[in-house]
């Protein structure tokens, strides 16, 4: 499964778009936003898990998805939320017309 990342700030993905939906249990994430000091310089990008499970195809197609996130470490909570941890990541530069 491959996430786009659309707006970033403090390391939250605040906009992401799906581009390729298979495999739900591998998520791999571009980055096309704007990058500022403090947004992704320093610790993993972090997608929200309610984003990720719609982003995924529902709960029940991410159900086991999320035990396996679970054992490697990739489901952390920020301020009292559950996110997607995404520690490596692929920057996008898309040209325009």
């Amino acid at each position: 499964m491959i996430i786009r990342a659309l707006s970033v700030f403090e390391h939250v993905i605040y906009h992401s778009c799906l581009v390729d939906g298979t495999h739900p249990c591998q998520p791999h994430l571009e980055v096309d936003a704007v990058l500022r000091p403090g947004d992704a310089d320093q610790g993993p990008l972090l997608l929200p898990m309610a984003e990720y499970i719609v982003l995924a195809g529902g709960p029940d197609r991410t159900r086991g998805c999320l035990d396996k996130l679970r054992q490697q470490h990739r489901i952390v909570d920020h301020l009292g939320v559950a996110h997607v941890s995404f520690p490596f990541w692929t920057p996008v530069q898309i040209e325009g017309p």
